[in-house]
């Protein structure tokens, strides 16, 4: 099987020195690609800027920001059979990027955003016969947001998860599938987790 995997955070520049990004380690991403490379599957893994070594045996595509993750992602997908999209992509970049550093001033400094796109929307756009499995890291009324995106992104399971798995080796989590609870984690290590997901792939 031909596995999609994306992990890792985006980020989004300001000028050539500052960026909007998040906490994402890509540990979870990296631990489902070594994953299904160990179960034997063909893992192109897509993943934004993190600390970590290449898996063996998976081919890794490294950007920065959504707008890299979301070309990488489509340029790769027609060719796979399953995706597992863990990344952590940014919602917003600035409208515009300051060349050079944006110099501190008394007044106010006022940043336009505008969104980025949509990857694992597009994703499920473009599913056809592929499984998809996206995770949703929610805060508050978190079920009922997990349950609305994995609807909207038309997905086979959708992983629920907080921000205390940042840059952690386990986590707490549950896996919905149809609008019900198939799995739940307590404290369950990331490559436990990724080992699970990749046998929903071989069902």
């Amino acid at each position: 099987m031909r596995v999609l995997v994306t992990a890792g955070p985006t980020r989004e520049y300001l000028d050539d020195v500052r960026f909007l990004s998040n906490a994402s380690s890509g540990k979870m991403g990296f631990a489902c690609a070594a994953a299904a490379a160990k179960a034997g599957h063909d893992v192109t893994l897509v993943t934004g800027p993190v600390a970590l070594p290449d898996p063996a045996r998976v081919r890794v595509v490294r950007v920065v920001s959504a707008d890299e993750m979301y070309r990488a992602v489509m340029k790769a997908y027609p060719g796979i059979d399953a995706a597992i999209a863990t990344a952590a992509v940014g919602d917003y970049r600035p409208a515009s990027r300051v060349a050079g550093k944006i110099k501190k001033s008394d007044a106010p400094l006022t940043l336009k955003l505008v969104r980025t796109r949509d990857i694992l929307g597009e994703m499920g756009r473009r599913k056809g016969d592929r499984m998809l499995i996206g995770f949703a890291l929610e805060v508050q009324d978190a079920v009922r947001h997990a349950l609305e995106k994995d609807a909207k992104k038309n997905l086979d399971y959708i992983v629920l998860n907080t921000p205390r798995t940042f840059a952690s080796d386990r986590m707490d989590c549950q896996v919905y599938r149809g609008g019900g609870v198939v799995r739940s984690f307590k404290s369950a290590t990331k490559a436990h987790v990724a080992r699970w997901i990749v046998g929903r792939l071989e069902r």
